[in-house]
């Protein structure tokens, strides 16, 4: 089911780029991932894949995380700003998370500390720092922390509250990059700004070029990606930078 959605679904946050405002209520999420030809970001996508999950009759709880993926060790924690989701699986906990829009997870992660796991796209391994419970991925100049979390579950309120600060803050990628990415067939497609990214599992470089005008970057958008866009691709063309 993970690898399937994130295929189908891609990461993407082209509304708080534009402005736009963020509805993270399961009808709202439902209309745009769904039935809209949209991607979406962490709060989108997992609470889709929450349901989806419980729907089939998975045991799912809510979590909340601090972003480290852009952090020196020292830089102090930032806030509950990414969503994700502990699963029982077989009796046992996984995080699953569907929408971390810079390396997104394709499979389960175990929540068994210092365990490297693979998966199709990755390697993954659950660690501690500070008292918190981390997620970390091999890339090609070594490991890189995703985020910190503890478990205590969330409520559909706290998710709101994130969603708003997260779509709507200048110190929040989200609102000032395009980022783009999806997993599918064995690479993992990424689009920042105006750079165009094919990479291999653990992160090693497969393609980058730079999209050299507004046309071109509607296309990548709308053939590899698979989204129409909510606004003109002129707009968006405007807001990127090489």
């Amino acid at each position: 089911m993970q690898a399937a959605h994130v295929d189908a679904i891609p990461f993407e946050a082209l509304d708080p780029l534009m402005g736009r405002p963020v509805h993270v209520d399961l009808p709202s999420v439902q209309q745009k991932l769904v039935l809209s030809r949209r991607g979406g970001y962490c709060f989108e996508q997992n609470v889709l894949f929450q349901a989806a999950l419980e729907a089939v009759g998975f045991e799912v709880t809510g979590l909340t995380g601090r972003v480290r993926w852009r952090s020196a060790p020292d830089d102090p924690l930032g806030p509950r700003q990414h969503m994700m989701l502990l699963v029982e699986v077989d009796g046992r906990p996984h995080l699953v998370d569907v929408g971390f829009g810079i390396c997104m997870m394709d499979a389960p992660i175990s929540l068994e500390i210092g365990l490297e796991q693979q998966t199709a796209m990755g390697t993954f391994r659950i660690g501690t720092w500070n008292g918190l419970t981390t997620i970390s991925a091999k890339q090609p100049a070594g490991w890189r922390m995703m985020y910190a979390f503890d478990l205590v579950p969330q409520i559909h309120a706290d998710y709101v509250l994130g969603s708003w600060y997260t779509s709507t803050s200048p110190n929040v990628p989200a609102t000032h990059t395009l980022t783009m990415e999806r997993v599918s067939r064995g690479v993992r497609h990424k689009l920042v700004n105006r750079r165009s990214i094919v990479e291999a599992r653990d992160g090693e470089l497969i393609e980058e070029r730079v999209i050299e005008s507004a046309a071109e970057l509607g296309r990548v958008i709308d053939e590899i990606f698979r989204v129409t866009p909510p606004v003109p691709v002129e707009d968006i063309w405007a807001r990127t930078k090489a």
